[in-house]
C-alpha cells in the first residue's frame, strides 16, 4: 500500500518543521485549507521527499533562496528552525545568509541575518541548540 501525498508530506513536514511547521498549517485552516493541504502535498509529499538531496542540503538550498527574496521573513524564520532541526549548525546558516548578500544584496542578506538573530535567541532562550 502506498502513502497518499498528503500523508507522506505531512509526515516529512513534522520531521522538518515540528510544531512550527504544524502551526503554520493550522493558521491556514480558516481561511486557506487548501493552501495549507497544497503546502503539505507538493512541497513536503513530493519535493522534500526526493532522493538526490538529504534534508540538511535542502533546508540550506531554502535558507539561501528565502534570504535572497528578501521580504519572507516569516518563512524564512521556519526554515532556519527546519535547517537546525535536520543538522545544519549555526555557523553554516550564518554562512549561507552572508554568500547571499554576494548575489542577492547586501539588504537581504542583512534581512536574514534578522531574522537567524531571532531564531537563535529564541532557541537559546527554549534550551534549543
Amino acid at each position: 500500500m502506498s502513502t497518499s501525498r498528503y500523508e507522506r508530506g505531512w509526515e516529512k513536514l513534522k520531521e522538518i518543521d515540528g510544531e512550527a511547521g504544524e502551526r503554520v498549517m493550522a493558521a491556514l485552516q480558516d481561511i486557506a485549507p487548501d493552501l495549507a493541504r497544497y503546502t503539505i502535498e507538493f512541497p513536503f509529499g513530493d519535493i522534500y521527499c526526493r532522493p538526490g538531496l538529504d534534508l540538511k542540503s535542502r533546508e540550506i538550498a531554502t535558507v539561501a533562496a528565502l534570504t535572497a527574496l528578501g521580504h519572507a521573513a516569516p518563512q524564512l524564520k521556519v526554515h532556519i528552525h527546519a535547517a537546525l532541526n535536520v543538522g545544519c549548525t549555526r555557523t553554516e546558516i550564518i554562512e549561507v545568509i552572508i554568500q547571499m548578500a554576494v548575489y542577492a544584496g547586501f539588504p537581504a542578506a542583512l534581512n536574514g541575518m534578522f531574522a537567524a538573530k531571532e531564531v537563535f535567541q529564541e532557541r537559546d532562550e527554549k534550551g534549543q541548540v
